[in-house]
């Protein structure tokens, strides 16, 4: 049996928190902004990262608000060490999973969490199953797209035809500059030549690697968004030249009823 139609994120400029959320099929999957939170400058204002510089109250605050605006207030929060490899962990319960880039869990009611600043943040939802993926050039490269897949596909027994994927905010290929031993490690597809110099497109490379392990095409969603190219929306560690704050992609099975 094939996935149900891809739901398409929904992005609510009126909210407290504004962020692109997908909600179906028991799961709700989130891309956060940088908007809603408490950080003063540079991290301003919903810095979700620890390792910033930022205040730490004001980050668990930023944190406590965008949960609550996903309805996940009480979930337990898994988070990945992320050291931009290619593990992907199961996670059956709340607190920082080491040396990994990739969680997965099939506990209803454990949300997960990866942190972007420009790498590309990838969810996936499954028939009893989600996943988030922290995966920046090298992880892409390497094969993170299709290592979390797997490990969706593992922990819910189920094929790569039934998990929808959504590939979130990252830098793309209109700012992503790169050298020779960057772009050699990708596809024609996702390299483009401008003015003399090489430029990559991360979520191309991760949708050819994902039609590879079989997910079909029109269960891939992209949003399509630029983080160095929207600096109201989102922060980017290229733009911001390394001093700048965190997003979130967020995944979580519905909790079952008491």
């Amino acid at each position: 049996m094939s996935a149900p139609p891809l739901p398409v994120p929904v992005y609510d400029s009126a909210a407290r928190v504004p962020c692109w959320v997908v909600r179906g099929g028991g799961s709700v999957l989130a891309f956060s902004t940088r908007i809603g939170g408490v950080s003063a400058p540079p991290f301003d204002t919903l810095n979700l990262g620890r390792s910033t510089g930022d205040d730490p109250q004001a980050v668990a605050e930023n944190r406590a608000r965008l949960l609550q605006r996903l309805v996940l207030g009480a979930a337990a929060l898994a988070t990945a060490g992320q050291v931009h490899g290619t593990r992907a962990v199961r996670a059956e319960a709340a607190g920082l999973h080491a040396d990994c880039d990739a969680l997965v869990t099939t506990v209803p009611g454990l949300a997960l969490a990866v942190t972007t600043a420009d790498c590309l943040p990838i969810a996936y939802a499954a028939p009893g199953a989600v996943a988030v993926a922290h995966s920046g050039w090298r992880g892409t490269a390497g094969g993170m797209p299709r290592a979390a897949l797997e490990a969706v596909c593992d922990a819910a027994g189920i094929g790569p035809d039934q998990v929808r994927v959504y590939l979130g905010p990252s830098i793309r290929s209109c700012c992503y500059k790169v050298g020779p031993e960057v772009i050699d490690q990708f596809p024609a597809a996702a390299r483009f030549l401008r003015d003399g110099s090489q430029f990559l497109d991360l979520a191309a490379a991760a949708r050819i690697d994902l039609a590879g392990a079989g997910v079909r095409a029109e269960h891939v969603f992209d949003l399509e968004e630029c983080t160095a190219c929207h600096p109201a929306r989102y922060f980017s560690h290229r733009r911001d030249r390394g001093v700048t704050g965190r997003l979130w992609a967020v995944a979580a099975l519905a909790a079952r009823a008491s």
